[in-house]
């Protein structure tokens, strides 16, 4: 029986110091490093769309949300990952002087993809689930209109779903709305039939 080489293991430091320098993005758990997928077209315009609409909504206030390249860790579990968007009201803590890591997101928005949706409501949502600043985490769909709103209550997690394209989505803990109609601008719909959107 062949024994395959086993994968090396790193630290959550040497996994920092190899991501600064990294051209693609990674997540990090485990001592394993995963490298990220790409985006599709639609994914990267819902991103945008919520990014912009946000902005808006936070301008002057202390408010403030990242997308993208905003690493996020869990303390709790050690893992770092990318959300599509993070935001919180609150003073943002990092890790390190860099300040490319942040410790206590608020709000953390993923647009979901065919490769990522099982780890996104799974086992993802559980590692997010232990972060004590998280108040709600956002999955949306990006071939149909269908965002679902998780909303800490006390130990529970309260499930909203969003389908019609003529309703918004109230961030609390932001203070902000999101339309349906700004999310999904621009983002052309494969199963319009199901929505009712013709």
């Amino acid at each position: 029986m062949e024994i395959l080489p086993q994968e090396p293991e790193y630290s959550s430091d040497q996994y920092l110091i190899l991501e600064r320098k990294a051209e693609y993005r990674s997540e990090y758990i485990n001592g394993r490093i995963f490298a990220m997928a790409g985006s599709s077209r639609q994914h990267n315009q819902i991103t945008f769309n919520i990014s912009v609409t946000l902005g808006i909504q936070m301008k002057g206030r202390a408010c403030i949300a990242y997308a993208n390249d905003m690493r996020v860790k869990v303390k709790q579990t050690g893992l770092y990952t990318y959300p599509d968007v993070v935001a919180t009201c609150n003073a943002p803590c990092f890790e390190d002087a860099v300040a490319d890591t942040l410790l206590n997101p608020a709000v953390i928005i993923e647009v979901l993809s065919d490769s990522t949706e099982a780890y996104d409501r799974g086992g993802k949502f559980a590692h997010y689930r232990r972060l004590p600043s998280l108040q709600e985490y956002v999955l949306i769909a990006q071939d149909s209109i269908c965002v679902e709103h998780y909303l800490r209550q006390n130990d529970k997690w309260v499930l909203t779903e969003v389908s019609n394209i003529s309703e918004n989505l109230s961030l609390e803990s932001l203070d902000c709305i999101l339309s349906l109609t700004d999310i999904y601008d621009k983002v052309e719909i494969t199963d319009k039939e199901r929505f009712h959107l013709i």
